[in-house]
C-alpha cells in the first residue's frame, strides 16, 4: 500500500457482535479479515462507538420509542437504537480477537449526549467535526480504505464524509457486515455510486 493510505476500521465492538445489545448478522465473521487486511496498512486509526448512558440515539430514552423506530430530532432523522457501547462497559470494548497493535489513534464518536453520530468525520448534525480530517490531511493521507461494522450505517456513512473532505474512499466490502433495515444497504450503494465511492474486496488490493 502506498504511505498516504489508510485503513479506517469502525466500530469493531463487542455490541455489534453476536451476542451483543445491537448485533449485526455475521459480524464476527469480518474480525480474521480485519486483522489480515490492517497487516498490510502502515496507518491505521480505529473508530469506537462510546455513548453516555441516556443517549438520544437510544430507544429507551424516549418514552413510548421501540428500537428501529425513527425520529425527528433537531439534526433530522434519528433511527432509534437498543442500548449499547455504553461507556465502559463490556459492549463498548473492541471485539477481543481484533488484532491490530500498530493503530495509531483511536476516533471515539456518540459521546455527544444529544448528537448521534455515525461518521468518524462529522457528528449527525453533519456540521460537528471529529477533528479527523484534518489529522487525515496533516499526515499527508490521499486515500482511505474502510472497513467494519455496520455496512450500512457507520462505514457508509464514514466513507462518505471522507469524499466530501476530499479523500478517495474504497469500501472494503468483505470486511464489512450491514445491519440493512428498512432499505438501508441499497440507499448506502446508491450513495457510494453517486458519491464516487468505491466499492471493492480485499483479494482486489495490490501490495
Amino acid at each position: 500500500m502506498r504511505s498516504s493510505d489508510l485503513l479506517l476500521v469502525v466500530d469493531v465492538q463487542n455490541d455489534f457482535l453476536p451476542g451483543g445489545a445491537l448485533a449485526v448478522p455475521d459480524g464476527d465473521a469480518i474480525v480474521p479479515l480485519v486483522n489480515r487486511l490492517a497487516a498490510r496498512f502502515a496507518n491505521v486509526i480505529l473508530t469506537q462507538d462510546w455513548h453516555p448512558p441516556g443517549h438520544v440515539s437510544f430507544a429507551s430514552a424516549h418514552a413510548g420509542g421501540k428500537p428501529f423506530d425513527t425520529l425527528r430530532m433537531p439534526y433530522g432523522p434519528q433511527v432509534l437504537w437498543p442500548d449499547h457501547c455504553v461507556q465502559g462497559t463490556r459492549g463498548a470494548e473492541f471485539a477481543a480477537a481484533l488484532a491490530v497493535p500498530h493503530a495509531q489513534a483511536v476516533i471515539r464518536k456518540g459521546y455527544h449526549p444529544h448528537t448521534d453520530s455515525y461518521s468518524a468525520f462529522l457528528e449527525a448534525d453533519r456540521v460537528t467535526p471529529t477533528g479527523l480530517a484534518g489529522m487525515l490531511r496533516e499526515r499527508g493521507i490521499e486515500r482511505v480504505f474502510l472497513c467494519g461494522l455496520a455496512l450500512d450505517f457507520c462505514v457508509a456513512w464514514s466513507a462518505l464524509d471522507a469524499r466530501g473532505a476530499g479523500f478517495e474512499a474504497v469500501v472494503m466490502e468483505d470486511a464489512c457486515r450491514p445491519i440493512d433495515t428498512g432499505g438501508s444497504l441499497q440507499a448506502a450503494h446508491a450513495s457510494f455510486a453517486a458519491q464516487g465511492v468505491q466499492r471493492a474486496q480485499t483479494a482486489d488490493l495490490a501490495g
